[in-house]
C-alpha cells in the first residue's frame, strides 16, 4: 500500500514537471510595462502582426504588460542610426531588428538586448563570434544566406539552361553583400555561368543597374532582400520585365509585386519565433547564453503571368516544389 503510495505521488510529481516547464514560459505577473523597439528596413505588416502575435502567446499584450514601438528605415538604412537612438532615448528593454544594418546600429544605441528577427550573416558582421554561444548582447535567428544564394543560383541555372551569364543585383553598402556575392559567383562558377555584379545604393541606380545588365549581356539576375531593394521591389519587377530578365529572388514579397521566382525563409514565421527569443530575455535570460536559431523551412513562389510575359517555360520540377504558384 505505502509502495502504491510513493508510486502514485511520484507520477503525479513527474506529471506536474512538464506543466509547471510549461506555465513558466508564460509572462510572470509583474505591474511593470517592458519596451520593445522594433527596427525594420521597411513596413510589413504580417511581420509586424507575427511578432504581436507570438509575444501574445507568451502573455506578453501590447498595450498592457509591453509597449512595441516600430520604426522603419523605408529603404534607406543609413536612417538606423538615428531610429535606433530614438529607440534607446525611450528606454527600450529589448530591440527587434531585421538585417545587418539594422542590428549594427541597435548594438550601438545602448547596451539593451537585441533580438535578430532575421540577420544573414551575424557572425561574418561581427555582431557575434559563434552562433552556439553568441557572448555580448546580441541573439536571435540566421537566415543562412551562403547555403540560399547557393540554392537561388541552382534555381536560376534550372531556368536558364543555356545561359552564360546573370546579374546580382544587391546593396554593396550592406555588410552582408560582397559575401553573398563572393558565393553567388563561386557557386555560378561550377554551373557554367559568370556572375556580374549590379549594385544599387541609391533609388535612381537601379535603372543604371539594368542598363549595365543589358550591357553586360546578363541573360538572368539573382536580387537580394536589403532594405532599398525590397522598398522598390515594384520597380524591379517592372525593371526586370521590361529588360527580358527572368529573375530567383529572396522573398516572395517581389513575387506578389510581379518578380518571377522566390526562394528564401518565410519572414512572418521569423518574426513569430524572434518572440520566444523576447520573452526569455525579458524573463532573465542574458541574450548571450541564447544560441541562435537557424531555418529549417524555406519558401519558393513562382509567378506563371510574369513567366507567360517574359516567354519562359517553368520547368514541371520547380511548379512541383513551389509553396505557392500564381497565375
Amino acid at each position: 500500500m505505502r509502495f502504491r503510495r510513493r508510486f502514485l505521488l511520484a507520477l503525479a510529481a513527474g506529471l506536474a514537471a512538464p506543466l509547471a516547464a510549461r506555465a513558466q514560459q508564460k509572462a510572470r505577473p509583474t505591474s511593470r510595462v517592458f519596451r520593445i523597439g522594433v527596427l525594420e528596413p521597411t513596413s510589413e505588416r504580417a511581420n509586424r502582426d507575427s511578432l504581436r502575435e507570438g509575444l501574445t502567446d507568451l502573455g506578453y499584450i501590447d498595450g498592457k504588460n509591453i509597449a512595441i514601438e516600430f520604426r522603419s528605415a523605408d529603404g534607406r538604412a543609413e536612417r538606423f542610426p538615428e531610429l535606433a537612438a530614438e529607440l534607446a532615448a525611450l528606454n527600450t528593454d529589448v530591440f527587434v531588428v531585421r538585417g545587418t544594418p539594422a542590428a549594427l546600429a541597435a548594438r550601438g544605441a545602448s547596451g539593451a538586448p537585441v533580438v535578430m528577427a532575421a540577420v544573414a550573416d551575424p557572425v561574418g558582421a561581427g555582431l557575434m563570434t559563434n552562433l552556439v554561444k553568441p557572448g555580448g548582447n546580441v541573439t536571435g535567428l540566421t537566415t543562412l544566406s551562403d547555403q540560399v544564394v547557393a540554392q537561388r543560383v541552382s534555381l536560376l541555372r534550372e531556368l536558364l539552361p543555356r545561359a552564360v551569364r546573370a546579374g546580382h543585383l544587391m546593396n554593396l553598402s550592406n555588410p552582408a553583400s560582397a559575401a553573398q556575392f563572393r558565393e553567388s559567383a563561386k557557386v555560378a562558377k561550377t554551373l557554367g555561368l559568370d556572375m556580374v555584379q549590379l549594385d544599387v545604393r541609391e533609388p535612381q541606380d537601379f535603372g543604371r543597374a539594368f542598363d549595365l545588365a543589358a550591357e553586360q549581356k546578363v541573360e538572368g539576375l539573382l536580387v537580394n532582400v536589403d532594405g532599398l531593394i525590397l522598398e522598390h521591389r515594384r520597380a524591379v519587377a517592372e525593371y526586370a520585365a521590361k529588360h527580358k530578365l527572368p529573375a530567383v529572388y529572396s522573398d516572395r514579397e517581389f513575387v506578389a509585386a510581379g518578380g518571377l521566382l522566390s526562394y528564401g525563409v518565410h519572414y512572418p514565421h521569423l518574426y513569430y519565433r524572434a518572440a520566444s527569443f523576447v520573452g526569455r530575455i525579458l524573463r532573465g535570460t542574458k541574450p548571450g547564453e541564447l544560441a541562435v536559431e537557424t531555418p529549417t523551412r524555406f519558401y519558393m513562389a513562382v509567378n506563371r503571368r510574369t513567366a507567360r510575359t517574359l516567354g519562359l517555360v517553368v520547368p514541371p520540377a520547380i511548379l512541383q516544389r513551389a509553396d505557392r504558384v500564381i497565375g
